[in-house]
C-alpha cells in the first residue's frame, strides 16, 4: 500500500496530455516557420502599403489597370496573396496552443479561441480584410482615398511584430540593426506622407507653389491644365525620402523645403519626431559601445586593485611580477568571469551538466575515465578546478602535501630535482600521484616549474576518492587505467617516517 508503483497512482496520471486533432503546438517548427513567413509578409506590408497608398493609386495609369482587370497587376495580386496568408494565419491561430497565467500549456480548442479573441483576434482582423475587393469597381476619387486609408489598417500587425523581435533586445549588434531600419521605415512612412500632402493640396492652391511644383520646375517636367504629367513617380519618392531623411537628421539643406501652410506644419512635426528618434538612437548607440568596452573596464578595475595590492604591502619585484603575469593569463582564459559564481545560482543538475561540457575533453580522451557511467562522470566533473600558471611559475615545490592529481591541458611544464631536469610533461600529461594506491597522502619529491603559459585540470584527493567511494564499480578500472606520466610522491620520506 505504501509502495508508489504504477499500479497505485492514478489512471489519469499516466495517460499522454491530450492533444486536440489539427492542433498546433506553439513551440512546434511548423509554427516557428509560418511565424517567420508572415513575418516577411508584414515587413512587405509596412513598406509596400503606404507607398502604393501614397504614389500609385491615384495615378492615371495604375487605375486604368485596375479598371481592365483586377489581376492584370502584379502588386494587386501580391496584396490578394498577403490578404489569403493573413486569413489562412487568423485560421491557424485558432488552433494554436498557448501557455496561460500559470506556465500551464492550453490545447482546448474552445479556451484557445476565447483567448485569441480577448487578444489579438481584432487587430489581425482588421489587417486581413480585402478592402481592394471589397470596394472594387468604385473608380471616385474619395474611393481611391478610403481605401489607401483602409490598408494602411495593415501596419497595425507592425505591434506583434515589434513583440516578437524584442527577445534580440540582448545583442548590441541586432539593437543598431533593428534601430537603423526602424528609422528608415519612420522616413519611408513620413516621404509617403509629405507626397500625399503635396498631392492632395496641390490642385487647391491658387499660386502654384508647392513642393511637387518646385520640383516640376527644376526637373522641367511640368504639369498639364488637368493636374497630370509631372515628375515621375521615381523622382517624386527619392525627392520626398531625401527631404524626411535631412529633416529627421538634421534641419535640412534647404534644397528641398515646405512653403505652404500644411506643409510647414508637417515639417515642424518630422523635426519633433527626429529630435526623438535621435535621442533614442544614441542613448542606444552610446549603451551597446558602453557594452562592447565593459570588458576592458572590467580589466583596468581588477588591474588597479591588484596594483594597489602590491603596492600596500611591499610585494618584492620577482613575486610582483609573477602576480601580474597570472592575473593576465588567467584573465584571457576566463574574460575575468568567475565559473564558480556564476554557477552557484544555478540548480546543481545543471551545474552539473556545464561542468560536464567544460572537461569534456578531458574525460572523453583521458583512459582513465573510460568505462564511467554518465552519473559517474557528472560526479567528476563537478569536482574538477581550473588552474592556470604563466612562464616561470612554481606549482608544486618539493615537500609540498600532493593534494591534487594534475592534468595538462594546455602548455609545457618541466619537473626539477636538485636543479636538474627530470623530465618536461605537455599537454594530456598527468602528474601527482595514484591516491588508490596510497592509503596516506604522500609528498612531492620535485618542484614543478611552468615553461609556458599553462592550463591545467586538478581535482583534489578527497574528492575523487569521495566520488570512487559512490562509484566503487568505477574504482578498480580507474586505478587500472590511470597511467601518471610522472609520480611525484617521495618515497625516501615516506620510508623514513
Amino acid at each position: 500500500v505504501l509502495s508508489l508503483g504504477a499500479d497505485v497512482l492514478p489512471e489519469y496520471k499516466l495517460q499522454s496530455p491530450r492533444i486536440h486533432k489539427w492542433t498546433i503546438l506553439h513551440y512546434s517548427p511548423f509554427k516557428a516557420v509560418w511565424d517567420w513567413i508572415v513575418l516577411l509578409l508584414v515587413i512587405y506590408t509596412a513598406i509596400f502599403t503606404p507607398y502604393v497608398a501614397a504614389f500609385l493609386l491615384n495615378e492615371y495609369d495604375f487605375s486604368s489597370k485596375k479598371s481592365k482587370g483586377y489581376g492584370d497587376d502584379p502588386i494587386v495580386i501580391i496584396d490578394l496573396l498577403v490578404d489569403v496568408m493573413f486569413i489562412i494565419d487568423i485560421l491557424i491561430n485558432f488552433r494554436t496552443t498557448f501557455v496561460n497565467n500559470n506556465d500551464e500549456v492550453v490545447s482546448h480548442p474552445g479556451k484557445i479561441a476565447v483567448h485569441y479573441f480577448r487578444g489579438w483576434f481584432l487587430i489581425d482582423l482588421v489587417a486581413a480584410i480585402p478592402f481592394d475587393l471589397l470596394l472594387f469597381g468604385s473608380d471616385t476619387d474619395e474611393t481611391t482615398t478610403l481605401i489607401g486609408l483602409l490598408k494602411t489598417a495593415r501596419l497595425l500587425r507592425l505591434v506583434r511584430v515589434a513583440r516578437k523581435i524584442d527577445r534580440y533586445s540582448e545583442y548590441g549588434a541586432a539593437v543598431l540593426l533593428l534601430l537603423m531600419a526602424t528609422f528608415a521605415l519612420i522616413a519611408h512612412w513620413l516621404a509617403c506622407i509629405w507626397f500625399a500632402i503635396g498631392n492632395a493640396e496641390r490642385p487647391l492652391l491658387r499660386a502654384k507653389i508647392g513642393w511637387l511644383d518646385h520640383l516640376a520646375n527644376a526637373t522641367h517636367q511640368f504639369y498639364t491644365a488637368n493636374n497630370t504629367g509631372g515628375p515621375g513617380i521615381k523622382s517624386r519618392y527619392v525627392t520626398a525620402l531625401y527631404f524626411t531623411f535631412s529633416s529627421l537628421t538634421s534641419v535640412g539643406f534647404g534644397n528641398v523645403s515646405p512653403t505652404t501652410d500644411c506643409e510647414k506644419i508637417f515639417t515642424i512635426c518630422v523635426m519633433l519626431v527626429g529630435s526623438l528618434m535621435y535621442a533614442s538612437i544614441f542613448g542606444n548607440v552610446s549603451a551597446i559601445i558602453q557594452r562592447l568596452y565593459s570588458g576592458t573596464a572590467r580589466y583596468h578595475t581588477q588591474m588597479l586593485r591588484v596594483k594597489e595590492f602590491i603596492r600596500f604591502h611591499q610585494v618584492p619585484n620577482p613575486l610582483r611580477q609573477r602576480l601580474e603575469e597570472y592575473f593576465q593569463h588567467a584573465w584571457t582564459y576566463t574574460n575575468g568571469i568567475d565559473l564558480n559564481l556564476v554557477l552557484k545560482g544555478f540548480p546543481e543538475g545543471l551545474q552539473a551538466d556545464m561542468c560536464l561540457h567544460l572537461n569534456r575533453h578531458l574525460l572523453n580522451d583521458c583512459p582513465a575515465f573510460q568505462g564511467a557511467s554518465p552519473g559517474c562522470l557528472r560526479a567528476l566533473s563537478m569536482k574538477f578546478k581550473t588552474t592556470h600558471a604563466p612562464p616561470g611559475d612554481t606549482l608544486v615545490h618539493r615537500g609540498d602535501v600532493l593534494s591534487s592529481l594534475h592534468f595538462i591541458s594546455r602548455g609545457s611544464i618541466e619537473i626539477l630535482k636538485d636543479d636538474i631536469v627530470m623530465a618536461i610533461l605537455g599537454k594530456d600529461d598527468i602528474f601527482g600521484e595514484n591516491p588508490c594506491i596510497y592509503p596516506t597522502i604522500g609528498k612531492s619529491s620535485c618542484n614543478i616549474r611552468a615553461l609556458t603559459y599553462c592550463d591545467l585540470h586538478k581535482i583534489s584527493r578527497d574528492d575523487l576518492l569521495d566520488v570512487l567511494e559512490l562509484y566503487p564499480e568505477f574504482a578498480e578500472s580507474f586505478s587500472a587505467n590511470l597511467e601518471l606520466t610522472f609520480i611525484l610522491r617521495d618515497v625516501t620520506w615516506h620510508h623514513q617516517s
